[in-house]
């Protein structure tokens, strides 16, 4: 695949989708007033699940398929997940349209759900252009064959709703928007355990708060902008996994080829060789923003050794403006950041965004310093590294 292929296929798929979706956290007001209509409120309880790492891991992505049994076409204005334990990293909630209500079921297998590494929620569906997605027997391979095919399916093939991760509460959507959730729509729980905190059960739990779709509400979307951690191990530590092709084929042997397929687009589409590409302690990506929307909340996530978060609208320009600086970036306390004054993006605008990492905190968190030293990449697993930056926000001029 090409690098401008592969800068096409992921930048379409991650950042002009348009995928209507709730806060990770926030620290604003939900968008109920004194006059807004009555809400109503659907608890959605997860099955018991008893979390196993894969091969050779200490992580366990697990997906199963719940119904909120809409009848009316919606809005969410609030979401609450409750993990209900330790052991739970993050959770991802996805909203599955009506069209692919049968191939969601076939994935639950009669309730018992199914391992779903990466950022997909259907393993037999991939997204469409639009942001979509449709069951995978209808379409191609896709890009780069069936090897292209497996990278997309690591992609959010299907909108989130909301998303939790340690240290979030009620998500609140600002004030004036919602989650759409269509009449008919299942939800997918995928929940990502980490088994380095405990294997005991866990019964999750998921509770909205929606008022009607006839409610003069702005969908909520988001833009998902990533870098490609490439961190060494610390000075003086050594091991095996400290090569970086040593620790891709880990990455693969953990979660799949696909994982790797899916840093080496990242890598190519951040404009990096692949093969080679610049190793240190921060990593930047500089991605293009569609024109015409208002971004309101820019959430970061990384994982245990992150340590600081930027993100910077037109970027080593003139009108370079800083929408987030996170200092202090604490897994355990990640939230969503509301924009002081909506931004309105214009023509060429792009979106940088840099993280920094802390490698020794591996060898000094209870988590981290029982497993081998290794390089870090994008990966999974809790042990492994992200930088992303979610940037939610409306299309048009904000009416909030």
């Amino acid at each position: 695949m090409s690098s401008r292929s592969a800068r096409l296929l992921l930048a379409g798929a991650l950042v002009a989708s348009g995928l209507a979706v709730g806060a990770v956290a926030s620290s604003a007001g939900g968008s109920a007033g004194a006059s807004a209509p009555p809400q109503k409120t659907i608890s959605l309880q997860g099955a018991s699940y008893t979390p196993k790492a894969a091969s050779g891991g200490t992580d366990d992505y697990h997906c199963t398929l719940v119904n909120p049994h809409v009848t009316k076409d919606s809005y969410i204005v609030s979401a609450h997940f409750y993990p209900n334990s330790v052991e739970v990293h993050h959770a991802i909630l996805f909203l599955i349209p009506p069209s692919l209500a049968a191939t969601a079921r076939a994935d639950d297998h009669n309730g018992k759900g199914w391992t779903c590494f990466g950022e997909s929620a259907l393993p037999n569906s991939i997204p469409t252009p639009s942001g979509g997605a449709v069951p995978a027997a209808k379409t191609a391979s896709g890009a780069g064959g069936a090897g292209g095919k497996h990278f997309q399916n690591r992609i959010s093939n299907t909108p989130w709703l909301t998303a939790w991760a340690p240290g979030h509460g009620a998500a609140d959507m600002p004030k004036g928007t919602g989650a759409q959730l269509p009449a008919g729509s299942l939800v997918v729980m995928q929940i990502h355990y980490n088994l380095l905190r405990g294997d005991k059960p866990v019964k999750a739990k998921l509770v909205l708060h929606t008022v009607p779709a006839s409610t003069h509400l702005q969908p909520l979307q988001l833009d998902l902008m990533v870098a490609p951690p490439d961190v060494p191990c610390p000075a003086g530590v050594t091991g095996p996994l400290c090569d970086r092709t040593a620790e891709l084929a880990n990455i693969a042997k953990r979660f799949g080829a696909g994982s790797v397929a899916f840093d080496n687009v990242i890598e190519q589409v951040c404009g990096r060789n692949p093969s080679a590409p610049p190793v240190g302690t921060s990593t930047s990506c500089v991605w293009p923003v569609g024109a015409g929307q208002t971004l309101l909340q820019v959430t970061a996530h990384m994982h245990l050794t992150g340590r600081a978060m930027q993100v910077v609208l037109d970027p080593g320009t003139p009108k370079a403006k800083t929408l987030l600086d996170v200092t202090n970036y604490n897994f355990d306390y990640q939230k969503t950041y509301d924009l002081a004054h909506p931004v309105t993006t214009q023509p060429g605008d792009t979106i940088g965004v840099t993280c920094t990492y802390d490698p020794t905190l591996a060898q000094e968190l209870p988590q981290l310093r029982k497993l081998p030293p290794h390089f870090t990449v994008w990966g999974d697993g809790s042990s492994d590294e992200m930088c992303l930056a979610i940037l939610g926000g409306v299309q048009g001029a904000y009416k909030g």
